[in-house]
């Protein structure tokens, strides 16, 4: 049987999501919800396989090869896998410039 990994969901990714959602609600609350419900399901598939996301590849050409991603376009995923778990880190908009957001957060820059 498979290995199974318990999702967790880092604060700032948590506030990612809302951010998202209160900018997507503003035009459409249906769509907001439907928009939620696909993040959240995503993220929460990688108990049973995180390792299908691809190494980021902005964070790669820096020799940092511990995160993943997930694409739901336009948004982007980030999580990293520690033991049993899987930490949600962000949620990102992949039409920002996202090598900038990622070394800032992630290398505390």
């Amino acid at each position: 049987m498979d290995k199974k990994y318990q999702v967790v969901w880092a604060k700032v990714a948590e506030n990612d999501l809302t951010n998202i959602i209160k900018y997507i609600v503003e035009d459409s609350t249906s769509n907001a919800l439907e928009i939620l419900k696909k993040i959240k399901e995503k993220a929460s598939n990688l108990y049973y396989s995180p390792k299908r996301g691809r190494v980021i590849p902005e964070l790669r050409d820096f020799g940092i090869l511990q995160y993943r991603e997930l694409i739901m376009p336009p948004w982007r995923i980030v999580y990293r896998i520690a033991e049993e778990k899987v930490f949600v880190l962000s949620i990102l908009d992949s039409r920002q410039n996202i090598e900038d957001i990622l070394l800032k957060r992630f290398l505390n820059l």
